[in-house]
């Protein structure tokens, strides 16, 4: 039988265990804790990289430098708000830019443009149709202007210069030039989702939303600086609200981007802004509104 002087010695060493082990777990949780937190660093630096790039350089958004990270390691975006209803017609202001039109373009009209004619537009392209139904509801003057370049023949014959394929996932068109720094000639401001958001809180904090697979936006410098340069979604895509969705893409046209996408890029744009130019060449042959 035990002595009281051999209990005691058990009883403490079992203690000592005790707290060995809960030490053990303490120093466990700390760890965790610390890698969450440089995690969380990690994916708030990535975020403000990527911003930084959307909103500059010329007529180049869609242009962020592509994260390293996949979609399932980075928080998930919510969705942009829904947009508040617009008068039936709305008045467009439609500026020069400074900088001569890639292809000769006239300004569209200013006043009284409708918010509720329906448009559809068909594309050709070297790789496949293409087409897309217009939202004026959401966006009118961006609708307006890209029924006007349509209308005057400005995206026959223009080459899509950049495919991005990793974190964003989209293929920027719309540059006669095939560069990505042309334009019509003249610049207008951004409209939804854009107009859903507090303007002094998005300048500085322009949290990313959900640009959802099929949705065309378009492509900036900054803000009030659309021209004539868009970018087609083909996967869900993370940015800042900072540029103007105006319509959808239907099932053909995601097949064809599928097939453009599926060839990767030649990585001549990496890593900054990321993509390059599209491996299987893409040519806008005929734009016409159906």
């Amino acid at each position: 039988m035990p002595s009281n002087e051999q209990r005691r010695q058990a009883a403490k060493r079992k203690l000592e265990r005790r707290l060995a082990r809960q030490a053990e777990r303490a120093r466990k949780r700390k760890r965790l804790a610390i890698a969450g937190s440089a995690l969380g660093v990690v994916v708030v630096v990535a975020a403000g990289v990527g911003i930084y790039y959307l909103t500059r350089g010329d007529d180049n958004p869609a242009a962020a430098a592509d994260p390293d990270t996949s979609q399932s390691e980075t928080p998930q975006a919510p969705p942009p708000p829904e947009p508040q209803a617009k008068p039936a017609t709305v008045s467009c202001a439609y500026r020069d830019s400074g900088q001569p039109a890639a292809k000769p373009a006239q300004k569209p009209k200013e006043a009284d443009v409708s918010s509720t004619e329906q448009h559809t537009v068909a594309v050709q392209t070297s790789q496949g149709p293409i087409g897309i139904a217009l939202n004026a509801g959401e966006s009118p003057c961006t609708v307006n202007s890209f029924v006007s370049l349509v209308n005057q023949g400005y995206y026959n014959g223009t080459p899509c210069h950049r495919l991005s394929t990793k974190g964003l996932k989209m293929l920027q068109c719309g540059d006669p030039t095939g560069e990505g720094k042309g334009g019509p000639g003249y610049v207008f401001d951004n409209e939804y989702p854009t107009d859903q958001f507090d303007q002094q809180e998005l300048a500085v904090n322009p949290s990313p939303v959900q640009y959802k697979r099929g949705v065309i936006a378009m492509a900036n410098g900054g803000p009030g600086t659309n021209g004539s340069q868009f970018f087609l979604v083909y996967g869900d895509s993370q940015l800042a609200p900072q540029y103007t969705i105006f319509g959808t893409i239907d099932e053909a046209g995601l097949q064809t981007l599928d097939k453009i996408a599926a060839a990767g890029d030649d990585g001549s744009l990496d890593p900054r802004p990321g993509g390059g130019k599209p491996n299987l060449p893409v040519t806008f042959d005929a734009v016409k509104v159906a």
